[in-house]
């Protein structure tokens, strides 16, 4: 049988998706069930276990297969927009109901009850939260559930944002944190990977998948806007000829740094480029 990753191929050696059948060896195989985040976000993980590695993160409104809940009380399945495989916490995960028809496209925005925005807010949402919108009530969209939600700091599903260089710049000084994909902490893939999903563009979430699947090979000494420049276990993006922005350890947060400088730094701690990606 072909290897195949188990990043984003539902299997274990004691079950597996039945469409995996006749290509992994499993205990047992079985259909998922569609289950819909309720959380702002929520990790998912490489093990059953609050202590495990946090691989990425589920925001509000995206839609998981689940295979399998453990009686702890955790989920094991795959996500809808990425196909990212790992466990969930099930207090996390509702059946779905209708359809979403926007999603977040700020950083973070507030829930409130009504449009009294003195009173306190239900919830904050983050970029790429996505939400079914029933009605408008002044310059708010109000939500199934009655949540009042800024109708400026939403956007229909099919409308993308034309520059995803300015939507990873509107991450600037968010906090670096492994495996994350808010303002609250994201890591660097997981910010690239959230700017292409806004402007319209399918994108893998780990680094080494975004280098083999996104965009045609182009020459670090032509760096345009919009490149993406690859190291072994990183990524940052092109702002210009001369700067990127990336979410990275050595400042611990999104920021904006000289080209130069930020390769010979990751240079001199052991990596080279390993390639340049010119997104169409």
């Amino acid at each position: 049988m072909a290897a195949l990753d188990p990043r984003i191929h539902p299997f274990r050696p004691e079950i597996a998706a039945s469409h995996l059948k006749g290509k992994v060896e499993a205990a047992r195989f079985v259909d998922g069930t569609r289950y819909q985040v309720i959380e702002p976000a929520t990790y998912l993980r490489r093990e059953p276990s609050h202590e495990a590695r946090v691989d990425t993160e589920a925001l509000f409104g995206e839609q998981v297969t689940v295979y399998e809940i453990s009686e702890e009380g955790w989920a094991w399945g795959q996500l809808a927009s990425d196909g990212y495989v790992g466990w969930l916490s099930a207090n996390a995960l509702v059946e779905p109901g209708p359809a979403v028809t926007h999603r977040v496209r700020v950083p973070r925005t507030l829930c409130f009850a009504s449009t009294d925005i003195k009173r306190s807010p239900l919830a904050a949402l983050p970029m790429g939260a996505a939400l079914r919108i029933a009605r408008q009530d002044e310059s708010f969209a109000v939500t199934d559930s009655g949540w009042h939600v800024p109708a400026a700091h939403l956007a229909p599903l099919a409308v993308h944002a034309d520059d995803f260089v300015a939507i990873a710049e509107a991450f600037l000084g968010a906090p670096y944190l492994w495996g994350g994909k808010t303002s609250l902490g994201i890591d660097c893939s997981g910010l690239v990977q959230m700017a292409l999903q806004m402007a319209g563009h399918a994108c893998p979430r780990d680094s080494d998948m975004q280098e083999a699947a996104l965009g045609k090979p182009a020459a670090l000494a032509e760096l345009r806007r919009g490149d993406l420049i690859f190291w072994k276990g990183h990524v940052a993006i092109a702002r210009d000829a001369e700067s990127l922005v990336h979410a990275n350890a050595h400042a611990m947060m999104v920021a904006i740094e000289p080209a130069k400088d930020a390769i010979a730094r990751i240079e001199a701690a052991g990596s080279g480029v390993t390639g340049v990606k010119r997104i169409g």
